[in-house]
Formats: structure tokens, C-alpha cells, sequence
């Protein structure tokens, strides 16, 4: 397949270059041309490109074309929760709503409602999510069948999986398909036996590879780890030896000096979640210090029961406003960094460096963004305009893997989205009737 964008506004998200006008020529899942309309102007390239038989040529209409969002933590599955556990207590939340539900899970349940969730992920310019959840092969297969590029990470735990299992899904699904990786990971500190900890550990040491976790999520989590081992969560993970290879944490709310070090020495990621955090009253995560400190940093939405939307406007706007309320300074962190976070440091946070930036050779996986909008005007400053701005409303084309799966309203994904409704709908009656 051979597509030309042109007529655009181009934001490629590379380092200190500005949004310019030009086009994008992609062939099959990649970028094969980004020119600026000066270079396009050249008697060269004019002369080469009427030659190309295009399958599809889009005039972009002046709009900006950029990298799509990657959601770097969800648990897309988690759509059949959406609204059913709202303002409760974290345990009281997880305890007698969320596992009581989830026990009712089965395979083809998570397949159908990780489906839901990428209709949603599509209609919001996100590209790529992180996903964890209790059956990988499941969210593997629903993303794949739905053309959404999905890295999958193990949310290992005493009561699900185990090292085996992880290790034959870490061999398995990494060649699955172009679509679809996976990291080593487990649930979070206190849901796993120091056993199985080093065990993960031995894991990571064996494939040289990062780890992953929930990490520092709430003051209670530090506290109690701090009374088993005297340590706070990632100081004790780290002496076991499992961010020797790097990694990340998601949420990573209440840090200590000693953790930053470790995230510096361990060049490992901050996955923050501002909305989950906030809508479960666990805190506001210091983005600031970690971008003072160079931790490198990611955006994600966590899952539709714990936020519940899945919208990256929102947390970009999110990790801009509570960080402002936060260190009680309105210069805190500026838009195009909040922007990076949510595109290039997603990305490289999840091991797609071949999907972080717009450039030849690259994945194709870009978004137009409608820049006729009100919302969108004056243009002042687009990279403001998408953080403080934005809105899903502003997503006018999805593609990933050089497929344009969404566009103005419409998806190409193989089959209706309605089914998909009625599927969740029968599954949902299913379950509440158990």
C-alpha cells in the first residue's frame, strides 16, 4: 500500500524542530518520505513523485499530522467495569467490586472487551498501548485482529500466572506479530512473595531485559513495604536485581531522594497516570522533580475502571494542571514537554523506538489532528493548543502500521462497531446474573 498525505501541517516530534508545512509518503507499515513543501518544491522531486502509483492520496487540508499517542499503562479488558465501581475507597474499590467481577472473566469475555477499548484508543489518536491484564494471549488477539499495535507486560502476582507461564509468554508472544510485544513484569510489590520477586528477577537477568510494575502508587503501599523490609517499594525491588537491565514503574506517586537515584542509576521510566490517581484519591505524582532530575517520563490512562476514559488530552492536561497545583507554580513543566511525554517518551518507555517520532523509515502510525477546529484557533502555539486544548473531538484519522483504521468518524476495522456493543452487552448481563 502506498499512501501520500499531503497538504499538511507536519509535527514530527523530533528534537527542536518546529511544526512545518509539507507531506508524508508511506509505503506499506512505513515511512518512506517527510518533506518540508520547500523541498517538495525542488525540480527533482516534483518530477519523481507523479510517477508513484499512489493507492490512496489524502489532502490533509492545512491540518497537523504528528506521531500518535502511546498510552503507556492501561488494562484495556477492564471496559466491562467502566462506571460500575465509581467513587469508592481504593480497597474497598478493588476488593468488592473490581475482583469479584474479574473472577467472572472468561478468555473470549477479555478478547471482546479489549476490543471495545481499542475503538476507543482509535477514536483518541493513541497508536499503541502498554497493556496488563490476566490473559495476554487474549488482549494479543483482540489487538491483532482490531490492527492496534499493543506491547503486553505480565502482571504476575501470588494468586495469577506464574514465572513459567511469563517466560513462555515473553518467548511465544514476541513473535506473534508485528503488532504485538511483550516485557517482563510483575503486579506490584505487595502482591508478590519475595520468592517470587527473585524469581523474576533471575528471569530478567537471563533475557537481559527491563521489568515493569505498579510502583508507589499510594502512601500505604510504601508504608507497609517499609515494615517488611525497611526499604521503600523500588529501593527493595532494586536490591533484588530487577531493574539491572532498566524498566519502569507505573504511577510512582510517592518517591523518595533515594528512589530518584535509583531511577537515574537504573535509567528506568515513570509511567504516570493522573487520572486514575486523582479519581482514587491516591496523590499527585512530583512530574516535576522527575523532569528537573532527567527521569524520563510516559503518560498513561490505567484502565476504564479505575479512570475511566481513555483519553490522552485529558491526562496531558491533567499532568500539566496537578503539577501546577502541586509545586504551586504555574512554569512548572511546559506544554511540548507534557507532549513529548504523551508521544516519544510513551514510545521509548515501551521499547517502540521505531514508532517514537515521525522520520523515513519509521512505523507509520500517525494522527491528523483537525486544526479548523475553534478549539484549535488562534494558532499561536500548537503544541499548547494540544495539551491545554485538545479534545478527542480533534482526531480526524488513525493510522497504524500504515493502515488508516479510523477517519472522520469512521472505522476500518473489519467489522461493526455495534456488534462489538451487542457483544459487550450480552456478556455484561451474563456476568451480573452469576
Amino acid at each position: 500500500m502506498r499512501i501520500r498525505l499531503y497538504n499538511a501541517r507536519i509535527l514530527t516530534m523530533e528534537r527542536k524542530r518546529p511544526v512545518f508545512e509539507g507531506e508524508i509518503w508511506i509505503k506499506d507499515e512505513k515511512i518512506a518520505f517527510v518533506a518540508e513543501q520547500t523541498e517538495l518544491n525542488r525540480a527533482e522531486v516534483k518530477e519523481s513523485y507523479p510517477k508513484i502509483a499512489w493507492d490512496i492520496e489524502l489532502d490533509c487540508k492545512q491540518n497537523l499530522l504528528m506521531p500518535g499517542f502511546k498510552d503507556a499503562h492501561t488494562h484495556s479488558a477492564m471496559t466491562f467495569l467502566r462506571s460500575y465501581a465509581d467513587d469508592l475507597q481504593l480497597a474497598k474499590w478493588l476488593n468488592e467490586k473490581v475482583f469479584p467481577m474479574e473472577a467472572k472473566l472468561k478468555k473470549e469475555d477479555i478478547y471482546t472487551f479489549t476490543k471495545l477499548a481499542v475503538l476507543e484508543y482509535l477514536t483518541a489518536g493513541i497508536t499503541s498501548v502498554f497493556d496488563m491484564y490476566i490473559d495476554p494471549e487474549a488482549v494479543a488477539e483482540a489487538c491483532i485482529d482490531m490492527g492496534m499495535r499493543c506491547v503486553l507486560v505480565s502482571g504476575l502476582n501470588n494468586f495469577t500466572s506464574s514465572l513459567k507461564q511469563m517466560e513462555k509468554e515473553y518467548l511465544e508472544l514476541n513473535k506473534r506479530s508485528p503488532l504485538i510485544s511483550y516485557q517482563l513484569g510483575f503486579h506490584a510489590e505487595y502482591t508478590c512473595s519475595k520468592e517470587l520477586l527473585c524469581g523474576v528477577s533471575g528471569l530478567a537477568h537471563k533475557y537481559r531485559t527491563p521489568v515493569y510494575t505498579h510502583l508507589a502508587e499510594t502512601e500505604k503501599e510504601v508504608l507497609e513495604c517499609k515494615r517488611r523490609y525497611g526499604m521503600t517499594p523500588l529501593v527493595f525491588l532494586d536490591s533484588l536485581g530487577l531493574f539491572e537491565f532498566g524498566g519502569g514503574g507505573y504511577h510512582c506517586v510517592y518517591m523518595t531522594q533515594e528512589d530518584m537515584e535509583v531511577l537515574r542509576r537504573r535509567r528506568m521510566y515513570v509511567i504516570t497516570n493522573p487520572a486514575s490517581n486523582m479519581k482514587l484519591a491516591s496523590g499527585i505524582a512530583p512530574i516535576a522533580d522527575y523532569v528537573k532530575q532527567k527521569v524520563p517520563v510516559a503518560i498513561g490512562t490505567d484502565g476504564p475502571a479505575s479512570n475511566n476514559c481513555l483519553d490522552m488530552f485529558r491526562e496531558m492536561f491533567l499532568v500539566s494542571g496537578l503539577s501546577k497545583i502541586r509545586e504551586k507554580d504555574a512554569a512548572s513543566i511546559e506544554a511540548l514537554e507534557i507532549l513529548k511525554m504523551a508521544t516519544t517518551g510513551g514510545a521509548r518507555a515501551m521499547r517502540l523506538h521505531r514508532a517514537d517520532i515521525l522520520a523515513k523509515g519509521k512505523l507509520a502510525d500517525i494522527i491528523m489532528i483537525d486544526m479548523q477546529a475553534p478549539n484549535m484557533q488562534p494558532e499561536h502555539n500548537i503544541p499548547a493548543n494540544l495539551v491545554y486544548s485538545g479534545s478527542k473531538a480533534n482526531v480526524l484519522m488513525t493510522m497504524i502500521n500504515g493502515k488508516i483504521l479510523y477517519r472522520n468518524g469512521e472505522y476500518n476495522i473489519g467489522e461493526s462497531p455495534q456488534d462489538i456493543y451487542k457483544a459487550c452487552d450480552s456478556i455484561l448481563k451474563r456476568m451480573l446474573s452469576e
